[in-house]
C-alpha cells in the first residue's frame, strides 16, 4: 500500500511515517501543500494523511483540489481543529475520516488500517433510480428532487439520504447511519451525524419533506412511515 503523509509539524511528520513504515507500507511525505499537489498530481496514493494547517497551501485547499479529479484515493484528516463543525466540513468536502490532534499513534494506525481495508472497495451501490414519496433520487448521478425541486447536498448527505431510502424500514443507529452513507466502518461523534441530518432537514424544508427523516429518540433515525 502507498501513502502520503502531509504534515508541517516535522517531528511529528517523522514519527508517523517512521511507524507506518515500520508496517512495511511505501509511505511519501512533505510538509506543504504546495508540494503535496505537487506529489498527487504525479502519484497514487491508496492513502493520504493531510493536515489542515500547512504552509503555501492549506489542507482543504489540498483536498478540494483532490477531489475535483480524484473521488477514489482515501484521505484521513489530521487536525488540531476538533470542533464538530470542523469535522463536519471536512468530511463534506470529501475526507473519509478526521483524527482530532492531538490523538493516539495506536489509534491513528487503527484508522489507517480501517481506510486500507477499504481503498480497494468502489463505491458498491447499484445505480438506477430510487423513490420514496416525494423524493426521487438518482443514485449514479447523485442527485436528490424533493417534490420536483432539485435539492444540493454534499457528498455525505447524499450518501446518508440514499441509505435511509434504500432500508426504507430500518432504524439506523448513528453509527449505523455514517457507515451506511460511507459504506464502510466509520470512527464518528454522534454530534457529527445529528449536524449532518441538520443540514438535510434545513434543505428539505422548502419543499415541505423535512419531515421524512424521523428522529427516534435514544437511537437514531429513520424515515416517516
Amino acid at each position: 500500500m502507498h501513502l502520503l503523509v502531509i504534515e508541517d509539524e516535522r517531528a511529528l511528520c517523522e514519527t508517523i511515517v517512521r511507524s507506518l513504515r515500520r508496517l512495511a507500507y511505501s509511505v511519501d511525505y512533505c510538509y506543504d501543500g504546495e508540494k503535496a499537489l505537487a506529489l498527487l498530481g504525479v502519484e497514487r496514493y491508496d492513502l493520504v494523511l493531510l493536515d489542515l494547517n500547512l504552509p503555501k497551501k492549506d489542507g482543504m485547499t489540498v483536498l478540494r483540489t483532490l477531489r475535483q479529479t480524484d473521488r477514489e484515493t482515501r484521505v484521513l484528516i489530521l487536525s488540531a481543529r476538533s470542533e464538530v463543525e470542523d469535522k463536519v466540513q471536512g468530511l463534506d468536502a470529501g475526507a473519509n475520516d478526521y483524527l482530532a490532534k492531538p490523538f493516539d499513534l495506536d489509534e491513528l494506525l487503527a484508522r489507517v488500517s480501517v481506510q486500507l481495508r477499504h481503498a480497494s472497495r468502489g463505491a458498491g451501490r447499484s445505480s438506477g433510480t430510487l423513490r420514496f414519496k416525494d423524493w426521487v433520487l438518482d443514485a449514479e448521478a447523485r442527485t436528490l428532487t424533493a417534490a420536483g425541486d432539485p435539492v444540493r447536498l454534499t457528498r455525505l448527505e447524499f450518501g446518508i439520504v440514499e441509505a435511509l431510502v434504500r432500508r426504507p424500514k430500518k432504524v439506523f443507529t448513528k453509527r449505523e447511519l455514517f457507515q451506511a452513507a460511507w459504506n464502510e466502518e466509520a470512527f464518528v461523534e454522534e454530534k457529527a451525524v445529528n449536524v449532518h441530518v441538520s443540514n438535510i432537514r434545513g434543505k428539505l424544508k422548502p419543499s415541505g419533506t423535512d419531515g421524512y427523516i424521523e428522529t427516534v429518540w435514544g437511537i437514531g433515525f429513520k424515515l416517516a412511515e
